[in-house]
């Protein structure tokens, strides 16, 4: 277990000024394949995405979470590390869920807190129950809402969520959200202007992080800060604060949701020396983030071509546009990456 003493830039820093927080949880994408291709994707997913987590990847993420945070024993942490599995679509690949999790209870890892599927699999009541009870985790979470109802119909989605809550229970089952499996949203046959204007209601509901492929059309939507508003804003404590990462099917390491920022990669070294050894200062371009947000990217941007918009949905977005030229022009390869991320 680490200790925040351990980590290079905690070191470096005053007693009394934030420090750079122990990663806590995880959660492993376990593809960048998925069934859908909701306009407010963090990653780009879609059917056209490779990509599979090697099992032994799994297991090694899951381990060095634990090594990194403790294993929630008193004696050791107070706070237990979680791992969820995500996606893409992780029920995609069922055999490989599967594998992961016996393999992780036979290492003594536990249970996963949390597996997210958007329920298109859920074509029928035996289907859901056969494979909810083989499930070694803590929760359920179903995506629920008018970009996924784009491509998902509601009746399998009912269906898991019903059958599930009756199988392990309604508090272990998240529905994101139950307003849209209640009363879902019409998004297949209308035009494209009504489709947005629904895009902006939900938005106005739930707001979201517009990075990846939300940081395209439904970023635009809704994009109102000019770029001297967002100036300000720097990404110190989106760095120092985050409860964790998320680890693409490559070994990718992002901090938070910053999907398409590579800190680390967990093929190559732990979780702990890469939480041990992080500091700004060890990348151009995280160092600008961190202390003059995406704004400080402009001026190498524009240089080399890029053409501001007039307004953005936020900083994240503006982050995303310029991590999107950069990919385009081929730089910064070891952090703005993978292709997935982009294309």
């Amino acid at each position: 277990m680490s200790l925040l003493s351990d980590n290079v830039y905690n070191q470096g820093v005053g007693r009394d000024e934030p420090k750079f927080k122990i990663w806590r949880n995880a959660g492993l994408l376990l593809t960048y394949k998925c069934n859908a291709r909701c306009e407010f994707c963090y990653y780009n997913c879609s059917p056209e995405q490779g990509s599979l987590m090697p099992v032994d990847m799994a297991i090694n993420a899951w381990q060095s979470l634990k090594d990194l945070a403790g294993d929630g024993t008193p004696a050791v942490s107070k706070v237990e590390p979680k791992i969820h599995i995500t996606g893409g679509e992780p029920f995609l690949y069922w055999d490989k869920l599967i594998e992961i999790l016996r393999k992780a209870k036979k290492s003594n890892l536990g249970p996963v807190d949390m597996i997210e599927t958007n329920g298109f699999w859920a074509v029928d009541e035996k289907i859901v129950k056969d494979r909810i009870k083989v499930l070694d985790m803590s929760r359920l979470k179903i995506s629920c809402d008018p970009f996924h109802q784009e491509y998902v119909a509601i009746e399998p989605v009912r269906q898991l969520a019903k059958t599930a809550k009756e199988v392990i229970g309604q508090g272990r089952v998240l529905v994101r959200w139950e307003k849209y499996l209640d009363k879902p949203i019409e998004m297949k046959n209308i035009s494209a202007d009504e489709r947005n204007k629904r895009y902006v209601e939900t938005l106005n509901d739930y707001p979201c992080r517009f990075t990846g492929r939300a940081a395209g059309m439904i970023a635009e939507l809704v994009a109102s800060q000019t770029v001297e508003q967002i100036a300000a804003q720097n990404c110190s404590g989106a760095f120092l604060d985050a409860k964790g990462v998320h680890i693409d099917p490559y070994g990718n390491i992002f901090s938070g949701t910053c999907s398409g920022i590579i800190v680390g990669n967990i093929a190559k070294r732990s979780l702990a020396e890469i939480w041990q050894n992080w500091q700004p200062s060890n990348d151009k371009l995280i160092e600008t983030l961190f202390n003059s947000g995406p704004a400080g990217l402009l001026d190498e941007a524009i240089q080399a071509g890029y053409k501001p918009a007039q307004c953005y949905a936020g900083k994240c977005h503006l982050c995303t546009s310029i991590r999107q030229f950069f990919f385009d022009k081929g730089f910064y390869k070891t952090i703005v990456g993978p292709a997935e991320c982009y294309q």
